[in-house]
Parts: structure tokens; C-alpha cells; sequence
């Protein structure tokens, strides 16, 4: 039997070879980490051969770092991770990803960069060459950086002057990542500092009210986040916060909705109400590929009068042709729907804690026919080791996710970590969570739903699956 690190070497050696070969054929090329990021850079993943390859290395590369690094070494990564996030919101809210776009291959110097954004250079150059420790940012030599593939994600593409000029409109008509960064840094970052105190404070320990979150802590109030970004002095939060959403559908699969059920299934005029559906953006694709099933869009009334200005701009037949409905409706209460033959939710149950969830399930369930779906669409949280429900197969079709080869970790490790940090960010600010598939499954049962199917997204497995459920 060959050592731990001897078989890690042997998955990173064949999918080395695996991914070279795939790459080769296709015509794709493995990212340089020192040229920024672009989009056909990321064309080799559309392959699912190249892309399991590619989080096998990784994952593998991971494992191998925590056998072989001293483990005080690996701790203090993890202990300080607040200095990361110290460095990178320096970095990220004084521009400096711009200027160095703008500085070109060869780089600037720090004092250069402390020029044209009003920072002390030596305090900058701290933070820079902690972060080029962390291949985020790139010293060229002493005091000479410039961006890499990881820096580049901040990016605004606009001209450094114009932010430097009117930093409250900066991420205004971006793709929106920067500002979903900026977001995380800001509330969830200053909330991760009292999460302690939260936890530690018998008043809110074992609470599920979103008041009890430690984000209330860190800002001083008990307004959650919403009623917090509501106060006119938030605007500039607030405004941030809706483009960093944008960054995060532009993060997911374009046809994730098309491809989340089998809607060519439904009779012609099958009615689907999009529970908690927001402005429609997700309804959006679907009135579009199928003109025949009726759609009712529910929220609440002051999202609802927006989603009427844009339905009114995009898609107006929808709407006077009766195909689309907009409904103001409050999911806590009495579902007014009771021939739905789909009740849709997108990214509802992280937003609350299970005492709320059970509130709107059970609201539903009553509104349901025998012959109603229950769609959910949530990131699931995968465990961190094997799996035993499916070995027999009779487990939900779907409900474990495909598992990284022996000896990694089943998840992936810190290759599928992007789930994991949306599960505590919902704690910090909502006190509220991602689920792990069981603990969906429980919710379901406890509220008169089974769970049938879980459909993932290819390649994937923590972003966006689809939890078909139906009445019991």
C-alpha cells in the first residue's frame, strides 16, 4: 500500500496527463496565473473531463499542503485570515487593480500607486507584497507590482480616475463581483468579528431570530441587514449590495432555471408560481422558452411595483397577454395559489432559519394539490466525508453528490469552499444558513413534503442544485 502523499502524487500525475490531453484535443489552454483573468481562459472547463481533472489536481495539491506543512504554519492561515481580508479591502476600495491594469505588464511602483490614490506607500506595499505571498498581486521586484489572474477578478475595467473622482458610483454598470467583494468585506467581515459574542451570549445562542445575527452587533442596531440598507445614510450599502446580487447571477449557470426541471413535462396552461421570485428575473427565461404555462410572480409589494417597471420594459406582451402575473403576497401568510402545479423557490431557504422555513413549507403545503411539485433551488452543502446513503440504492436520486476519488476529502476539500463561506456569510448577516441535503429532507418531511429528486448542476457540487419535493 503506498503512502498517503505517494497516492496524492498519483492522482495529480494522472490528471495532469488527463487535462493535458483534453486540452490538446479541444483546442483549450490551462490558465497563466500571471496574465489576467478573461473568459476563454476558462474554456477548458467546459469540458466535464478537463474540469474534473483540473479540481482533482487541485483538491489533491491541497491535501498534500496540509499533510506536509508544520500544522502551527497551516493554523495560522486559517487564524489569519482576517489579515487577508484586512489587505485585500485596502487594495480593492483604494483602486488598486485599476491602476495597475492601467500601468500595463511591466508594473508600478508603490509609491507610484500611493501617487494616484491618496494611500501611504509603505502601509500599500505591506499589504501588497502579503497578498503577492498569496499570489494575489504579483511583486515583479522590490516594490514593483502588477496584477495577476486573481487580481484581476476586482476589476471594474473603468478608468482609475473616474472611481478615484466618484468612489459612491463605482461599481455602477460592472459585472458586479467587485462589489459583491466589497459587500463581504465591509458588513460581513465587521460582523465575523462578533460572531463569538453571538454565539457565547445565552439571549442569542440558540436564537433563530435574524435580529439575533452578529451582524446586529457589529453595526450596533437590531434592523436586519434589509431595514438596515432601507435608512436613506445606507444608500451607498445598499446600492452596492443589489450590484454585487448581479455579480452573483452572473456566478451561476445562464440556463440554471431551463435546466432545474423538466417543464416540457407540464400540460399547456400549467400554472407556476415563483414564491419570493423578486423582479422576475428568473421567470424571465422561462415565459420565454415556454409561452404556454402561466406564471404568477409573488413578493412583496414594493418589489413587486419594480418588477412591473421592468417586465413593462422587456417583456410587456407577457404581461397584457395574461401569461405573466405579478402578485404582491407575503410568503408567511396564506397562499392565495391553490392550483399550482409548481410552486417554485430560488435561494429562499438560506436567507432564514428553520423555524421561518417551516412557516412558508407549511403555507404551501397547504395551498398544494396531490398533484403539486415543490422546486427548490439551493446551494447544498455536500459533507466533508463519505456518504453512506446512497450505497445501497435506494437512497433520492441526486442526493449525493458525485465524491473526489480516495485519498482526498469527498467534498472536494477547499475546491468546493465557495459554498461553505455563503454558509457562514447567511449566519453572519441573516442568522441563517446553506443545508446539507439532510437537513432539507428534514425541513420536508416536518411540513408534509417528500423529497423525490435532486437535480445537479453538471460538474458541480455545491452551487444551485434543484430539490424536486411532492405532497404526503
Amino acid at each position: 500500500m503506498s503512502s498517503p502523499i505517494r497516492q496524492l502524487l498519483e492522482l495529480i500525475t494522472e490528471s495532469v496527463e488527463t487535462l493535458e490531453k483534453v486540452c490538446a484535443k479541444n483546442g483549450t489552454a490551462i490558465p497563466n496565473l500571471y496574465e489576467p483573468f478573461a473568459p476563454p481562459s476558462e474554456a477548458f472547463r467546459v469540458d466535464p473531463v478537463a474540469a474534473e481533472a483540473a479540481s482533482v489536481i487541485s483538491a489533491a495539491a491541497l491535501h498534500l499542503e496540509a499533510i506536509l506543512t508544520p500544522p502551527q504554519v497551516s493554523l495560522y492561515r486559517m487564524v489569519g485570515g482576517h489579515f487577508k481580508s484586512t489587505a485585500l479591502r485596502a487594495c480593492l476600495e483604494s483602486n488598486v487593480t485599476e491602476i495597475l491594469r492601467e500601468a500595463g505588464p511591466q508594473g508600478l511602483h508603490v509609491d507610484d500607486i500611493a501617487a494616484q490614490n491618496g494611500q501611504d506607500p509603505k502601509k500599500l506595499g505591506r499589504f501588497l507584497r502579503y497578498l503577492a505571498t498569496n499570489h494575489v498581486y504579483r511583486e515583479l521586484q522590490p516594490n514593483i507590482f502588477t496584477n495577476t489572474r486573481i487580481s484581476s477578478m476586482l476589476d471594474t475595467l473603468k478608468p482609475s480616475k473616474e472611481i478615484l473622482a466618484d468612489p459612491a458610483r463605482k461599481h455602477d454598470n460592472t459585472m458586479g463581483l467587485a462589489a459583491l467583494a466589497s459587500h463581504h468585506l465591509d458588513e460581513a467581515f465587521k460582523a465575523s468579528a462578533y460572531s463569538w459574542e453571538t454565539l457565547a451570549d445565552p439571549k442569542t445562542v440558540r436564537s433563530e431570530d435574524p435580529t439575533a445575527a452578529p451582524f446586529g452587533r457589529a453595526f450596533k442596531t437590531t434592523d436586519t441587514l434589509w431595514d438596515f440598507h432601507a435608512r436613506p445614510e445606507e444608500n451607498i450599502r445598499h446600492h452596492r449590495f443589489g450590484i454585487g446580487m448581479k455579480g452573483i447571477q452572473a456566478l451561476q449557470p445562464a440556463d440554471a432555471i431551463l435546466t432545474a426541471f423538466d417543464w416540457k413535462s407540464l400540460p399547456p396552461g400549467s400554472v407556476v408560481v415563483d414564491v419570493g421570485g423578486g423582479i422576475g428575473s428568473v421567470a424571465m427565461p422561462l415565459a420565454a422558452q415556454f409561452p404556454l404555462l402561466k406564471l404568477i410572480v409573488q413578493d412583496l409589494p414594493g418589489v413587486i411595483k419594480e418588477a412591473q417597471e421592468v417586465w413593462s420594459a422587456q417583456m410587456p406582451n407577457a404581461i397584457k397577454l395574461g401569461q405573466v402575473k405579478l402578485e404582491a403576497h407575503d410568503f408567511f401568510k396564506s397562499q392565495p395559489q391553490t392550483n399550482a402545479s409548481v410552486f417554485f423557490m430560488k435561494q429562499i431557504f438560506h436567507d432564514w432559519s428553520d423555524q421561518y422555513c417551516l412557516k412558508f413549507l407549511k403555507q404551501l403545503r397547504a395551498a398544494a394539490t396531490p398533484k403539486t411539485t415543490l422546486l427548490l433551488m439551493e446551494s447544498v452543502m455536500p459533507f466533508a466525508c463519505h456518504d453512506p446513503s446512497a450505497d445501497s440504492n435506494d437512497g433520492v436520486p441526486g442526493a449525493v453528490p458525485k465524491e473526489a476519488p480516495a485519498p482526498l476529502l469527498a467534498n472536494y476539500g477547499a475546491v468546493n469552499e465557495m459554498g461553505y463561506n455563503a454558509d457562514i456569510d447567511m449566519f453572519l448577516l441573516f442568522n441563517s444558513q446553506e443545508r446539507t441535503i439532510l437537513h432539507i429532507d428534514e425541513l420536508l418531511r416536518n411540513t408534509g413534503w417528500k423529497m423525490t429528486v435532486v437535480h445537479r448542476q453538471p460538474g458541480d457540487s455545491t452551487f444551485l442544485q434543484s430539490i424536486e419535493a411532492v405532497p404526503v
